[in-house]
């Protein structure tokens, strides 16, 4: 039997995802801009998790640490990162590692959008120890 390309690369096996797949990350940030700040999943797929957080003063960082490594990018607005007792300004285009276990919040922010990426599936709420 002989399979069209666009069918062959349609097949997947169980459990695995899409070799391609979009999501909107604009629509997430206004949605979460719109409800005055909070964190929502936009991917997940085996071994990653994305999602956006919006954050607005005065509402203060209440995260704790995550049981998996953490990258965050700005996407819009600026402030302060803590990691580890080191505080570091962060603004837009910027990316932060966080590593696993590690105490972390954001600082001196007005409004911060970031995209938040996990080494891991439904992390976000999962903390560690």
């Amino acid at each position: 039997m002989r399979i069209r390309l666009d069918e062959r690369h349609s097949r997947r096996e169980p459990g695995t995802v899409a070799r391609v797949q979009s999501f909107e990350v604009a629509e997430a940030a206004a949605r979460l801009r719109d409800r005055g700040g909070g964190f929502e999943v936009i991917h997940t797929s085996p071994g990653l998790e994305v999602g956006v957080y919006v954050i607005v003063a005065p509402e203060e960082d209440k995260q704790v640490p995550h049981v998996l490594d953490e990258i965050y990018v700005v996407l819009d607005g600026d402030g302060e990162i803590e990691v580890a007792g080191e505080r570091r300004p962060t603004r837009r285009g910027e990316g932060v590692f966080v590593p696993a276990g590690t105490e972390h919040r954001l600082h001196a922010y007005e409004e911060l959008t970031l995209l938040v990426v996990f080494n891991g599936p439904h992390s976000s709420s999962i903390s560690a120890p």
